[in-house]
């Protein structure tokens, strides 16, 4: 399970890495936006607006809807829970090194002739 959410986690941040992408996740952050308008917010084509949105979608970050000649994209959460979860790991993992670190330092201050 934790190799899968590693995984996860590792495409979540390889799609967040681009300013291109970031720019998308932002603008869907404020509401449901089609190909063509995330395409004239980015200055790039329609295809190449579809291969961010691929990367995102790969990630879990976007999802996308089809209707009639429109693709209609929104925001999809199940992504940023894998980073996120990936992230509490670390954090968890570093205070307590950084509290063993405090206790040692704690004990030579204490220590008799320090």
């Amino acid at each position: 399970m934790l190799k899968h959410e590693a995984e996860a986690a590792d495409r979540v941040f390889h799609a967040l890495a681009d300013a291109n992408r970031r720019a998308v996740i932002e603008r869907l952050t404020r509401g449901p936006a089609t190909v063509s308008e995330l395409a004239a917010l980015l200055g790039v084509t329609v295809a190449g607006t579809v291969q961010h949105l691929r990367v995102l979608q790969d990630s879990e970050l976007v999802r996308s809807e089809k209707v009639g000649r429109v693709r209609t994209c929104r925001i999809d959460t199940a992504g940023l829970r894998s980073a996120e979860a990936w992230l509490r790991r670390r954090r968890t993992e570093w205070e307590h090194r950084l509290d063993r670190l405090g206790a040692v330092l704690d004990d030579q201050t204490k220590e008799p002739g320090s």
